[in-house]
């Protein structure tokens, strides 16, 4: 383990087996609202209200470095503490063989999606928590209940499920031919299988959901949520992902355009 006080943040380099211990979990599940996922790391930001979670946490980091370092763990801390309002960037020290880790997601009804893993993993719930957390029912260690009646809802849980690398983990989502009909059942009701081609579809309907917006919005908001989603899934950004996902954000990319300019004429 490395920590290194930089004036803008706390900047903590270790292994997984770290990572995993039960202090530093404890302090990430406490700061699920309070974390943004990053190639290989994650970013904690200060919560006011976790801020005897925080100096614990700290008290127990720099003890456990100190015994790696022998060094006075009371100064060290005493250093870190003064970095009270500053961010903490945990990232692995090197690159980890990636780990598939399979996460299963089933619409009860339009309104709420059960997303469940086989076995628990505190790290990619810690990332679904922090994205989803305003949305989230009820959840376990190996589950989360979601409320996505609202339309942000919805727009939210997609996004979240478009990142599929979590530290060294990597995320496969699967789900039953029927989950986007369920969901999506104010549209029509159809399959997933089917959504780009049944005639009895209305196709602009389809156009609204792409580019995340009401049926009927302004042409202002189909242009601002066009320039913001394909700021977001331009598969430039992505070029380093493997196959599958350049493959899902060109498609996407693809699609806003499409979108963009059905409606717009039409308009």
């Amino acid at each position: 383990m490395n920590i290194v006080l930089r004036n803008n943040l706390i900047l903590i380099t270790t292994n997984f087996d770290t990572l995993n211990v039960s202090w530093m979990k404890d302090f990430l599940n406490h700061h699920s609202r309070g974390m943004l996922f990053l190639p290989k790391a994650v970013l904690v930001f200060r919560n006011e209200s976790l801020t005897d979670v925080r100096d614990d946490f700290l008290n127990q980091l720099s003890q456990y470095h100190a015994s790696q370092h022998d060094f006075s763990h009371e100064f060290f801390l005493r250093s870190m503490l003064k970095y009270g309002t500053q961010p903490i960037k945990i990232e692995l020290e090197k690159l980890e063989e990636p780990e598939v880790v399979k996460v299963k997601l089933y619409a009860y009804d339009k309104g709420t999606v059960l997303i469940s893993l086989d076995i628990p993993n505190s790290w990619v719930i810690s990332y679904l928590r922090s994205q989803l957390d305003v949305y989230v029912e009820r959840g376990t260690d190996i589950s989360l209940v979601i409320d996505v009646s609202e339309y942000k809802a919805k727009s939210r849980l997609e996004r979240a499920l478009n990142k599929r690398h979590i530290l060294h983990y990597q995320v496969q989502y699967t789900y039953d031919n029927h989950f986007m009909s369920k969901l999506y059942s104010d549209f029509a009701n159809f399959s997933f299988g089917d959504l780009c081609k049944d005639e009895e579809v209305d196709d602009n309907v389809q156009f609204y959901t792409i580019l995340e917006c009401p049926v009927g919005a302004t042409q202002d908001a189909l242009k601002k949520s066009y320039k913001k989603l394909t700021k977001v899934y331009h598969p430039d950004k992505i070029f380093h992902e493997s196959p599958n996902m350049v493959a899902h954000y060109t498609q996407k990319f693809q699609l806003l355009q499409e979108a963009y300019t059905a409606l717009r004429i039409v308009s």
